[in-house]
């Protein structure tokens, strides 16, 4: 290299990223986010905050498994190394086409996120992330390799160096710092090394075996075996710490020959389709499991109308109620926690905040229930994929070993959207109709985000995954595994194509052949979407982009409903009434229908068609809520497509002559009746005991049990009796919808920082230069020196002329200024007009004019010719 080429090379972090231009800086803020908040004052800022150790790691804990192997295989090697060398440590002695091909790329993300820095000839990790992945003793490098034969004979003497340099047949060294060079340079000589493993004893070689890929540590007793006495001599093996000995790393490279990873993953695990269903099947399956979802939610809220369960001290659902709502709704507890949650996520219900605080649904409830069938689905998808509160841990224990509850806190996995998002994603980018295999979903997941550590809270992200999956089944998102065309417009990704052979279907039951990623011949897949052969690597768009802004998602969740909509049953305006005192729903019903006949009859089974069974006590309900025997015989006559049976004609006069025969009302509670012979039979009932009756009139029986008990009572014992108002009157009674205050949905739980929009990204890039420039340009010497780099102060007239002259002259100032909040900065600026206490300059640190008072002005100073 050339003493030019030398003096142009960055020397720091921060000379680096003065050297990117606008797009690459910009580049860095979007993919490392916390980065950007607060907006850094200049690149040096910037440099300082992209080596900290709690960014470093969240941007390790970002790369994909590759990335992470080029990042692991810099931190063993030299500091500065040569692309020549990380491609020897990622490669080995003998290349691989693939990986050589990869490196760029990976190299490339390293250098965009500067985790990297330097040419290529000068390549520099960040101390941070250097010290995280180099091997020590406490925290074994996820290569296996150990410490270098420099580092791990720090502390021996010089005498036993040199026994070493001796047995391994290398002459003695005058100091141990060329003894030390003159191992490690046996070590890394290829020839030199095979030769003198080629005289080892067999037990010895089984030694390094079992070490060579990690961990490189092992035990030895005071007196070593002489398999282990022959590695000891050679300095094959070196002692660390009392009864511990260490492979040393040339040694173990050698052994490897030359590679860092026993097994590079250039690229990305494949997500292969485990069927191929037709996409008229996959999206006729999804919008029936769309109905479903819909119909179970209402069920759920429905169930809670009256108020729900009671909101446990510590916040949530309780186990016992969890387990009646599973039963209620006919599902298994973790899917009945999944709709809980859903609806909870959505606003559709809350706790009421009373003193007796129980669960409800919200007004935003009835505003759902009023949207078309696909809008409301729309909703509940669109806030499924956004959501961070996870119903799959509901049942689970916390770090504390508390119980995980439905509703409760402790629910919110920041991550949880992110996976959903590229679950999906990943689906889509599959043939249409294809499903994949679960395993390769989950394998190209740990590719893309590899486990750094072997407890990283048990594998969350796979386990998330696995969730989506089924919850994306439940929700209606896919169908028979496949994404449908409603889920893939959510998603916001373009539809997909379908070839020739998939739009076909290859026998009975719709299945095709099963597809995998179609390649150019000689290529492997990329990473990524990329396509990577022997040669290089051509970068693919990606599958979809995830809608950030409140626009996108609307936009997105409104394609999403227009799709389904044709898709789901209409609603139907009639019923088929039976004989035996049964309605069939075949399919499902206009709201007014459903809910006039969910008084007037019992749910007795659902699924495709709905069959509703009429009794004694459902027509009860609904004389009670007001209605006639004559408004009953007219709504069914209007609704049913077949004649109102007999039976039921009998049955609703037969409750309508007795009901209100017996009225009861607030005495404690009374019972009234014109026939005194009837209230006689009351009386010796032995069933009333519990009422504890007496008579008052021939046609007035008094209780010592509250009104609502006493009619629950005599209707157990057969009667119809109604309720009356303290002026005689019949009281209708109507289902109670017990409603919360207005309340707004949960917010989701973010994964850091938010990632920047254009906008923020491009005025931070401006501000980021223009502080650079305001801190690195030269300034004319002033009276006084500069302490600290900061500009010392100037008086009121002196302040005043340096403007003026600067105005004349048409030069910049470097000038430190106080605002009205008392925050002090420092500018560069280009006076245009002094007048009235105030300068009027261009700003180059905001890249605009602005007016300041001059009495802010703490300082000013000429800046260097040469940089006007």
């Amino acid at each position: 290299m050339s003493s030019d080429e030398k003096s142009a090379a960055p020397r720091s972090l921060a000379e680096a990223l003065r050297a990117r231009d606008d797009a690459s800086l910009a580049a860095l803020l979007r993919s490392r986010p916390d980065l950007i908040t607060p907006v850094p004052t200049d690149l040096t800022q910037l440099a300082t905050r992209a080596g900290t150790r709690a960014s470093v790691v969240r941007a390790l804990e970002r790369l994909d498994r590759f990335a992470l192997q080029t990042a692991e295989a810099l931190a063993v090697a030299g500091d500065p190394a040569t692309h020549g060398e990380l491609l020897g440590l990622m490669a080995g002695d003998t290349g691989d086409p693939v990986v050589a091909a990869a490196l760029p790329r990976a190299l490339g993300t390293l250098r965009e996120q500067a985790l990297v820095w330097g040419g290529d000839d000068r390549l520099r990790l960040v101390r941070t992330a250097r010290e995280l992945l180099a091997p020590s003793p406490q925290h074994p490098s996820p290569t296996g390799l150990g410490p270098t034969v420099q580092e791990a004979t720090a502390g021996m003497s010089p005498g036993r160096i040199q026994e070493l340099l001796t047995t391994a047949g290398l002459p003695s060294t005058h100091d141990s710092v060329s003894a030390v060079a003159s191992l490690t340079g046996l070590f890394t000589d290829r020839t030199r090394m095979a030769a003198l493993l080629a005289g080892a004893p067999a037990d010895s070689l089984g030694v390094l075996d079992r070490l060579v890929w990690g961990p490189p540590y092992g035990q030895v007793t005071p007196d070593p075996a002489p398999r282990l006495r022959w590695l000891l001599d050679r300095g094959l093996l070196l002692p660390t710490a009392p009864g511990t000995v260490v492979l040393p790393r040339e040694v173990a490279l050698h052994l490897r020959e030359g590679r860092a990873h026993r097994e590079p993953e250039p690229v990305p695990p494949p997500v292969e389709a485990a069927a191929t269903h037709r996409p008229q099947v996959v999206d006729s399956t999804a919008a029936g499991q769309a109905y479903t979802a819909l119909a179970t939610v209402e069920e759920l809220l429905k169930d809670w109308d009256e108020g729900g369960p009671n909101v446990l001290r510590a916040g949530g659902l309780s186990v016992r109620d969890l387990k009646r709502t599973a039963v209620a709704l006919d599902l298994s507890e973790p899917v009945a926690a999944f709709w809980v949650e859903l609806a909870y996520a959505a606003g559709l219900l809350a706790s009421d905040g009373e003193p007796d605080e129980r669960y409800a649904a919200t007004p935003a409830y009835d505003e759902w229930l009023e949207r078309p069938a696909a809008e409301r689905w729309a909703r509940l998808a669109g806030v499924w994929l956004t959501a961070t509160r996870t119903p799959g841990l509901v049942g689970g224990r916390d770090a504390k070993d508390r119980a995980l509850s439905a509703l409760g806190p402790g629910l919110d996995r920041s991550a949880a959207a992110e996976v959903r998002h590229r679950v999906l994603t990943l689906l889509a980018g599959l043939p249409e109709g294809a499903a994949p295999s679960h395993e390769s979903v989950l394998a190209r997941l740990r590719w893309e985000r590899p486990l750094r550590g072997p407890h990283r809270e048990d594998d969350l992200r796979s386990r998330l995954a696995r969730w989506t999956l089924s919850e994306a089944e439940l929700l209606g998102v896919t169908g028979r595994g496949a994404l449908s065309a409603h889920g893939r417009a959510l998603l916001g990704a373009p539809p997909a194509k379908a070839s020739a052979a998939e739009a076909e279907p290859a026998g009975p039951g719709d299945k095709l052949p099963v597809h995998k990623h179609r390649r150019p011949a000689g290529a492997s897949p990329g990473p990524l979407g990329t396509v990577s052969g022997t040669t290089g690597a051509k970068p693919l768009p990606p599958a979809s982009a995830e809608p950030t802004s409140p626009a996108e998602r609307a936009t997105a969740t409104a394609a999403a409903a227009r799709l389904l909509a044709p898709l789901l049953p209409e609603p139907l305006d009639h019923i088929l009434l039976q004989a035996d005192l049964t309605a069939v729903a075949p399919g499902p019903l206009q709201r007014p229908l459903a809910d006039m006949l969910g008084v007037l009859a019992d749910v007795e089974s659902k699924g495709g068609a709905t069959v509703y069974r009429f009794t004694p006590a459902s027509v009860r309900r609904a004389l009670d809520a007001g209605r006639t025997a004559a408004d009953l015989h007219a709504f069914l006559t209007a609704h049913s497509r077949t004649p109102v049976p007999q039976p039921l004609a009998y049955l609703i006069d037969d409750v309508a002559r007795r009901h209100g025969h017996l009225r009861v009302g607030a005495a404690s509670a009374y019972v009234r009746c014109d026939d005194d012979a009837l209230l006689n039979e009351i009386l010796a009932d032995k069933r009333s005991a519990a009422l504890r009756l007496r008579r008052l009139a021939p046609t007035v029986l008094a209780a010592q049990a509250d009104p609502a008990t006493l009619l629950e009572g005599l209707r157990a014992m057969g009667h119809a009796p109604a309720a009356e108002s303290a002026e005689g009157d019949v009281l209708v009674t109507r289902a109670h919808a017990h409603r919360t205050p207005p309340r707004t949905a949960p917010e989701p739980v973010p994964d850091g920082p938010p990632a920047p929009d254009a906008t923020l990204l491009s005025a931070a890039v401006r501000a980021i230069r223009a502080g650079d420039l305001a801190s690195t340009t030269p300034r004319k010497p002033v009276a006084a020196p500069l302490a600290n780099g900061v500009l010392p102060r100037t008086s009121s007239a002196e302040t005043l002329a340096t403007m003026q002259a600067a105005v004349l002259t048409g030069g910049s100032l470097w000038i430190g200024y106080v605002n009205a909040e008392g925050a002090a900065s420092q500018r560069v600026i280009a006076p245009i007009r002094v007048e009235g206490g105030f300068v009027t300059a261009y700003d180059h640190t905001a890249d605009e004019v602005r007016t300041y008072p001059l009495h802010r002005v703490t300082g000013v100073a000429e800046l260097a010719d040469d940089q006007e």
